[in-house]
């Protein structure tokens, strides 16, 4: 059982930088992929990112390319969303999740956080 814990979300101006920390506990944080999701009032749950276990591997939602990045510290047993360049419309509650193998799919993936609100001020 991996427990995920979010932190780093708050307000912030359009265009601003905020930087998201997922601290994972009960597992082997390595050996699962990390990925981030999204998800804003009154819509579906939005794949933003995703990490392979080394670290080696990344992909992004194609709205997210160039402005956010997903890192993984190892040995921290933390992930991380650095978020550049940020619209009003990337406020959402933003979740990691682990799970064995990758995917875009929310539904894929075994273990989340809680969330941490991002709210983008215009």
């Amino acid at each position: 059982q991996v427990q995920l814990v979010e932190s780093g979300g708050g307000l912030v101006q359009a265009g601003g930088s905020l930087r998201l920390s997922c601290a994972a506990s009960g597992g082997s944080f390595s050996s699962y992929i990390m990925a981030w999701f999204r998800q804003a009032p009154g819509k579906e749950r939005e794949f933003v990112a995703f990490i392979t276990g080394s670290g080696d591997t990344t992909l992004y939602a194609d709205s997210m390319k160039g402005r956010f990045t997903i890192a993984r510290d190892n040995a921290k047993n933390t992930g991380y969303l650095q978020m550049n360049s940020l619209r009003p419309e990337d406020t959402a509650v933003y979740f990691c999740a682990v799970n064995r193998r990758y995917s875009r799919l929310a539904s894929r993936y075994d273990y989340w956080g809680q969330g941490t609100q991002v709210t983008v001020s215009s």
